[in-house]
């Protein structure tokens, strides 16, 4: 039996009878008939409630993945070549302050026996000589530009050839300290060309009068 197919008369006679006898004895029976013909539709006859799509967010949590790379520091080896200093090259910047300022006569000289005044004039003229020779044969420039005096920072790094640390030193660079010598290097030199590099070994030639 379908809603679509309603029982028969003596069907429902049948109904009635056992309905009859069933809503004496339950109590829910009978308050479910009441509740159907006060016209309450049946549990059955009520569609069903179309399912809805919820959407619920939930936070996810990203992983990113950062590779950080560690500098390694590399040993490598240096290799130092020893250069032998020409001897000629010492030999002729000596002759030429002999002769244009007596340079080795003055430093021979045993001065003990002579006045300050006499060797300050000496030392004058030996001044004077070796000054020229130099502006002659070399140009000198100042390792450092900063005055005298100033405080400066010597970087990690620094030529040890070219920077003396002094005073308490102590750690490592950078360094920062007073400059007491802006010092001294060399851009240029020029020395006289020689036909016998033997012949440089005389600083000065013996004089003979006649």
């Amino acid at each position: 039996m379908t809603p679509q197919n309603p029982p028969s008369f003596f069907s429902r006679i049948a109904i009635a009878i056992g309905s009859f006898f069933a809503i004496l004895g339950n109590a829910r029976l009978a308050s479910d008939i009441t509740r159907l013909r006060a016209g309450e539709a049946l549990a059955a006859d009520v569609p069903a409630p179309e399912p809805r799509e919820v959407r619920i967010e939930v936070p996810v949590e990203k992983i990113i993945e950062t590779r950080v790379e560690v500098p390694v520091e590399k040993i490598v080896e240096r290799t130092i070549q020893l250069r032998v200093p020409t001897d000629t090259a010492a030999l002729q910047v000596l002759g030429l302050m002999q002769r244009e300022a007596r340079f080795v006569d003055f430093i021979q000289e045993d001065v003990k026996n002579y006045t300050d005044a006499e060797i300050g004039a000496a030392a004058r003229v030996v001044h004077e000589g070796c000054r020229k020779v130099l502006k002659e044969h070399f140009t000198l420039v100042p390792v450092r530009d900063e005055a005298e005096g100033s405080r400066i920072t010597v970087a990690p790094g620094f030529d040890t050839t070219a920077i003396r640390l002094t005073g308490n030193v102590v750690g490592q660079a950078p360094f920062t300290g007073t400059l007491t010598h802006r010092g001294w290097k060399v851009s240029r030199m020029q020395l006289p060309q020689l036909t016998d590099e033997k012949a440089a070994e005389t600083l000065a030639q013996a004089e003979v009068e006649l």
